[in-house]
């Protein structure tokens, strides 16, 4: 019986991923907790279970004293003088227990602490191995939609997608794979608590480094990424070799690379943009699609005035301010977007500015950025 507890406990580990010294441990503390309800005392009691053999032995503390009146926690001189002829009135001795006088009570005791010490581990090992996955992209299968988010199968366990982390737009039917990003994970008494998210950036950022091998090998960074969930993404990449075009590698050819992302997003719209350490050049490119004729920096303030042709002012902005408001999180700057004559009026009633009105009809020193990608 006792190599066949051994045998057990080694199987149980492999199966629910749990040590077997824990759940050594475990069955210790239920025999402990079985000896004090079977004999109804609070004494000192030990347990220890031979990893090796399997034998168990339960040692229980009792003082040495002249006249024995509770045997529990007592134990006479003269006994206690055959283990140890020094032993003194006074003493604390170990002396072994009978096990095999324990009750159906007894065993039943052991059998709920054993149960809830492995349910304890497992969902130790489990907050464990997510919490490793912070910050990281799981597929998740769709299980349920509650009144407080969505709740769905990330393999070992579940999460949730609270509503506040949910794509406008997007429906939830049962059994969906999708990717999601792992937010936080929690420890809860019913088990790690998981919370992702598919609309934080980072499953944009994850989703990239998935998708594309130069990012992977890292030829290819991510500088910044503005998103607006369900609606638009504006990404910034750069290359550090000069023989890779950051982004043509993150499009692929003819846009197979990017169309995956877009399609788990469910088409949220992906601007691709190439990051330029000249703040003036990469303002201009976050900018598109929309054409920019001038960019003006204030260093101190991180603010930067943005001058496009009248016909592009409305796409610079973009809807409801989307455009600007996108590349102004890309970049970090605060971004004033001015058509030209606009300008030219805001200059001409500059009495005694000494400013030059913007040129109309000149090169564009930012022709050659392009219109972005989308």
């Amino acid at each position: 019986m006792n190599s066949e507890l051994i045998t057990a406990l080694k199987l149980i580990s492999k199966e629910r991923g749990i040590k077997v010294e824990v759940l050594a441990d475990a069955i210790e503390a239920a025999l402990i907790n079985a000896y004090k309800k079977n004999y109804n005392t609070n004494c000192n009691v030990r347990a220890n279970l031979d990893r090796e053999t399997g034998n168990i032995e339960i040692w229980a503390s009792k003082t040495v004293v002249e006249t024995v009146e509770d045997p529990l926690s007592e134990i006479s001189l003269e006994n206690a003088k055959k283990v140890n002829p020094l032993f003194q009135v006074g003493d604390v001795v170990e002396e072994e227990a009978n096990t095999k006088e324990f009750g159906r009570i007894a065993a039943q005791t052991a059998k709920q602490v054993v149960m809830q010490r492995i349910r304890e581990a497992e969902q130790g090992a489990i907050f464990e191995e997510y919490a490793e996955k912070e910050n990281e992209v799981l597929t998740a299968i769709v299980q349920r939609v509650e009144k407080n988010g969505v709740y769905v199968e990330l393999g070992k366990t579940d999460g949730m997608i609270p509503f506040s982390e949910i794509i406008n737009g997007e429906n939830y039917n049962h059994n969906d794979r999708l990717k999601v990003y792992v937010l936080k994970v929690n420890k809860d008494t019913k088990g790690p608590q998981i919370i992702v998210s598919r609309t934080h950036p980072g499953l944009v950022k994850r989703l990239f480094e998935l998708e594309i091998p130069e990012i992977q090998s890292g030829i290819v960074q991510i500088k910044s990424i503005a998103r607006e969930a369900g609606a638009r993404t504006k990404i910034a990449v750069a290359s550090t070799d000069p023989q890779v075009d950051a982004v043509g590698a993150c499009v692929g050819q003819r846009g197979v690379r990017v169309e995956r992302i877009v399609e788990e997003l469910h088409n949220e719209k992906m601007d691709i943009i190439e990051w330029d350490p000249d703040i003036a050049v990469y303002i201009a490119k976050a900018l598109g699609p929309a054409k920019v004729v001038m960019v003006f920096i204030n260093e101190a303030e991180k603010a930067a005035r943005v001058i496009v042709p009248d016909g592009q002012l409305s796409l610079a902005i973009g809807k409801e301010g989307q455009n600007a408001r996108l590349a102004a999180k890309l970049t970090g700057w605060k971004i004033d977007i001015k058509s030209q004559s606009q300008a030219n009026q805001e200059i001409a009633e500059s009495e005694g500015s000494g400013e030059e009105a913007v040129p109309d009809g000149e090169e564009d020193p930012f022709s050659d950025l392009g219109e972005g990608e989308e």
